[in-house]
C-alpha cells in the first residue's frame, strides 16, 4: 500500500498536521505530499510552474482537496482536474469543514467522487481517515489511466 501517494491539498497548517497524525495513527504508510493553495495542487498535478519536470504520467492515488484555498477554490480546482485528460478520473476527495449545502452541490456537480465533513472531534477524524484510507487506497479499483484509451 506503500507506492500510493495521497495528494492533500490543505492551507491550514493545524488541518494538515491533523491530517498528517490521523494518517500516522491509522498506520497509512502511504507517502502524502502536501500543497498549501490550490494554484500548487494544478502545478503539481499537471506539470507545471515549480513541478514542471514531474512526470505527470504518475498521479496520486486520491486528492483530498480542501474548498476553502488561496489562489484558486477547490471547485476551482476540481473544475480543471476534471478537464484535462490525465487527471480526469483521478478520485477527488472533498475534505472540507463547509456546512453550506451549496459547496456540497458545487463539488457533486463538479464530479467529486466524495464530500467529507473534517469532524472536530480527533478520533473522529481518525476513524474517518482510517476508513478513507481503507477504501481509496486498499479497495478501490481505480480506473484504467487516460493514456491507456480511457
Amino acid at each position: 500500500m506503500n507506492d500510493k501517494t495521497i495528494l492533500l491539498v490543505e492551507d491550514n497548517p493545524d488541518d494538515e498536521a491533523l491530517t498528517l497524525r490521523a494518517f500516522a495513527s491509522s498506520n497509512l504508510v502511504n507517502e502524502v505530499v502536501v500543497v498549501r493553495d490550490g494554484q500548487e495542487a494544478l502545478d503539481y498535478l499537471l506539470g507545471t510552474g515549480p513541478f514542471a519536470s514531474r512526470d505527470t504520467r504518475i498521479q496520486p492515488q486520491i486528492v483530498l482537496l480542501d474548498l476553502n484555498l488561496p489562489k484558486v477554490n477547490g471547485i476551482d480546482v476540481l473544475k480543471r482536474i476534471r478537464a484535462d485528460a490525465r487527471t480526469l478520473t483521478l478520485p477527488v476527495v472533498i475534505l472540507t469543514s463547509s456546512t453550506q449545502e451549496r459547496d456540497r452541490l458545487a463539488a457533486y456537480r463538479g464530479f467529486a467522487n466524495s464530500y467529507i465533513r473534517k469532524p472536530v472531534d480527533f478520533d473522529q477524524f481518525t476513524a474517518a481517515v482510517q476508513q478513507l484510507g481503507l477504501y481509496w487506497l486498499v479497495l478501490n479499483q481505480p480506473p484504467p489511466t487516460a493514456t491507456t484509451g480511457f
